[in-house]
């Protein structure tokens, strides 16, 4: 079902949003927790995430447009769903919202002769802020406090953390956009009010609080003075340059108004080298504009250092501009992102290591490829050696399906191959009743195959286990994610000679490391551990395969 997302009011006194940037437009698919835009209210340009999941299908509020609170911002639902009575309804109930504010636009001027009379007794002190319970989710409708982060009597700084709320949909830090101290807390930790309630009262030290909280019941905000109103515009009007604070290296809080904080990401300065004119050390546009960098200290202290010793240069400060790029993920890198995520965070790994002497098998080898249009690789025979070994431990040769574990009696190896976009795993169908030179035969074949973007989706489907080969690029060792729905790959690292012991004698061997992955739900260690003595056997013995 579609769910209709609205203006959110992201801070207490926010009326209006507008959207500064969209980041998903119509037809995306929505992931809980996805930034779908940046929201401009009066005080910062702040992130709003996705609630929900599904597909973008309606867009209510372009960029660079402003909408009250409330009003319809997105719809997300299931791709194809008729969103028209959403709409309709939309348009009927924001005909209604408009015929309201014309009315209540007209107030009878003995109303605000009223207010006006009224006001001198309800004022709230000057530099006196009343603190509301915000709404900090489209749906949201009451919160909770879960921490105080200031208690009463404490200063806070405008940008300080006050508390963290939680909403119906998650856990939210709470910033102040005032700076004083903190007079009064009107909601206890674990307590939970409707949004609107009064959260705390920031202002001066020593202000009468019950004063002020009774001035608020008796609906000061409405009845305040047009001159206060006038004054609250001006306050508005100059938090425009209000920002989201950044942060240094050293956890300091830096203020910079959203179009400076964008000027400088683009411009690739470091906010914390920059010093703010505006009011309290606010950085702002104009500061950006006429910032230059600081490359220059260095050529003083060099001329007039004649006298000075060499070493001293080691201790100048490096200087230099930072910079960065942003890449869009391919569509490739994305689904191994995705794969191996799930296989690594599902999947109960463990790791058995094992040495294996390549003494026989590098002879066999240079056997082998002496015959006429033969060529075989030391992976070729790895492969070979797992294809058969699989077929005497079927439990690794199986796949984890929750309820139950599917055994495969047909062997299919995965064989690792890098691309230039990332990994892809071509698969040797029935690999144990191929001989070794029709798998390299296979294996070269498909490799050059995927390094030319021509593999099939049928020749990457069906695998019952993997093999992954860093050997020639020197890796002596490593571990592997698991290529589900497998149950275990094998790493192979490099064959490298060095000394080993030979019938009690120490002589130069050549020894190559391989580890197996295994998938904990459906491997044991013991059937894991005789699978990897079983494939030493085929190794160190390649006559073995051949029989």
């Amino acid at each position: 079902m579609a769910e209709v997302i609205n203006m959110p009011r992201l801070s207490d006194t926010m009326e209006e949003g507008t959207v500064a940037k969209w980041l998903k437009k119509v037809g995306d698919k929505i992931e809980e927790g996805d930034i779908l835009a940046e929201i401009e209210t009066d005080k910062a340009t702040m992130e709003f995430e996705s609630f929900h999941q599904g597909t973008l299908l309606h867009i209510g509020i372009e960029e660079g447009d402003g909408a009250p609170v409330d009003s319809l911002l997105a719809i997300i639902g299931e791709e194809g769903e008729d969103i028209s009575a959403l709409l309709s309804g939309d348009s009927k109930s924001s005909e209604a919202t408009e015929t309201k504010k014309e009315e209540s636009a007209e107030p009878s001027k003995s109303e605000e002769t009223t207010a006006d009379d009224a006001g001198g007794s309800s004022e709230i002190p000057e530099g006196v802020e009343i603190i509301k319970m915000p709404r900090l989710s489209d749906t949201m409708e009451e919160g909770t406090v879960a921490t105080w982060l200031k208690q009463v009597g404490d200063e806070v700084s405008e940008g300080d953390i006050l508390a963290e709320i939680e909403t119906d949909k998650a856990t939210m830090e709470f910033e102040s956009f005032y700076s004083g101290t903190l007079l009064y807390i009107g909601i206890k930790e674990g307590e939970s009010s409707p949004v609107d309630a009064v959260l705390a009262i920031i202002g001066p030290k020593g202000t009468n609080v019950d004063a002020v909280l009774s001035g608020k019941t008796s609906g000061s905000k409405e009845s305040a003075p047009k001159t206060e109103k006038k004054e609250e515009a001006k306050v508005e009007e100059k938090s425009a340059e209000t920002t989201a604070p950044a942060a240094t290296s050293d956890g300091k809080r830096i203020f910079v108004s959203p179009l400076a904080k964008k000027i400088a990401d683009e411009k690739g300065i470091d906010l914390s080298t920059v010093t703010g004119s505006g009011d309290h050390g606010r950085i702002v546009k104009k500061d950006i504009e006429n910032y230059q960098p600081a490359q220059k200290a260095a050529a003083p202290a060099q001329a007039a250092a004649p006298s000075t010793p060499v070493q001293s240069a080691a201790f100048s400060a490096p200087v230099g501009e930072e910079s960065s790029e942003e890449v869009k993920n391919s569509q490739m890198r994305k689904v191994i992102a995705k794969r191996l995520g799930e296989s690594k965070f599902s999947a109960p790994h463990y790791y058995l290591t094992i040495e294996v002497d390549m003494d026989n098998a590098k002879a066999s080898r240079e056997q082998i490829n002496s015959l006429p249009d033969t060529k075989v690789s030391f992976n070729d025979m790895v492969v070979k050696a797992c294809a058969m070994a699989l077929k005497k431990h079927p439990q690794v040769n199986t796949s984890w399906n929750g309820d139950t574990t599917r055994y495969n009696h047909h062997v299919s190896v995965g064989v690792a191959v890098a691309v230039e976009d990332g990994l892809v795993v071509p698969v040797l169908k029935f690999t144990d009743q191929m001989g070794l030179s029709q798998i390299g035969a296979s294996v070269r074949d498909l490799a050059g195959k995927a390094r030319n973007k021509k593999l099939t989706p049928a020749e990457m489907e069906g695998s019952t286990f993997t093999v992954s080969n860093l050997g020639m690029f020197g890796i002596l060792e490593f571990t592997s994610i698991i290529n589900q729905p497998n149950s275990a790959i094998l790493s192979v690292g490099a064959i490298v000679e060095k000394p080993v012991v030979k019938n009690g004698q120490i002589v130069v061997g050549n020894t190559m490391t391989v580890t197996l992955a295994c998938d904990h739900r459906t491997v044991d260690g013991a059937t894991g551990a005789q699978f990897m003595q079983t494939l030493r056997a085929y190794l160190e013995n390649p006559v073995t395969m051949l029989a």
